[in-house]
């Protein structure tokens, strides 16, 4: 590899949108993208193997959450630079990542020159730089969710209860319009909350403890009081 040529790993789990991405970069004079991850753990395997300067990382992908990816990868190489590329900025996603140690965390609609641009950062006096290119809701000042009886807040009584109808993460993200991945995140969180290993497991007993009324009721969307 030349100097002051920069290795990249992108991680997308879409195959179109990740060949697409790596093209667009490969045509970077100085970029060399160097291998492509379609799930968490095969995005960490790579890192371990190509050693790159930068990690291109969709946070909507199979296997690991977006935290642990993150720490596995950072575990290997703590001097790369992670860049998430994301349709999902809602606040404590950003905040959390950032807190994690990723360089940089951009919204999908970016230009292609901030892409590039947020690759090309270097260490600016010892400190590490970030970039940020968010939407503009997602800056927007909000309260915390607040938590109902039970521990789960509202938007998880709603997707476990989509999840109780049998629906898709993907199916329940169209229909409350989130993106699939914040539906991944609600149901680890109302696993961890009700100590519950699968699906059917949290509704049983979200169902058991009158969290959500049980399946196939009309009124399935309407938080219990």
């Amino acid at each position: 590899m030349a100097e002051g040529t920069i290795s990249i790993l992108v991680a997308d789990d879409h195959t179109l949108l990740r060949q697409a991405l790596s093209d667009l970069l490969a045509a970077e004079p100085d970029f060399d993208v160097v291998a492509q991850a379609a799930t968490g753990t095969e995005t960490v395997r790579l890192a371990g193997q190509y050693r790159p300067d930068v990690v291109i990382l969709d946070i909507e992908m199979p296997e690991n959450d977006p935290a642990t990816t993150v720490r596995c990868i950072l575990m290997q190489l703590p001097e790369a630079r992670i860049i998430v590329l994301s349709m999902d900025d809602s606040q404590p996603l950003v905040r959390e990542l950032l807190s994690l140690g990723v360089h940089g965390y951009l919204h999908k609609s970016v230009s292609r020159e901030t892409l590039v641009s947020a690759i090309r950062e270097r260490q600016a006096g010892g400190r590490r730089t970030v970039t940020v290119s968010v939407s503009a809701a997602s800056l927007e000042p909000s309260a915390a969710e607040p938590e109902l009886h039970g521990g789960l807040t509202l938007r998880e009584i709603e997707v476990l209860t989509l999840a109780g109808r049998a629906l898709s993460n993907r199916q329940i993200a169209i229909k409350l319009g989130i993106a699939e991945g914040t539906v991944k995140r609600h149901l680890r969180n109302v696993f961890e909350k009700l100590g519950a290993v699968s699906r059917i497991d949290a509704v049983n007993k979200a169902v058991a403890r009158s969290l959500i009324p049980a399946p196939g009721r009309a009124d399935d969307l309407v938080p219990p009081r």
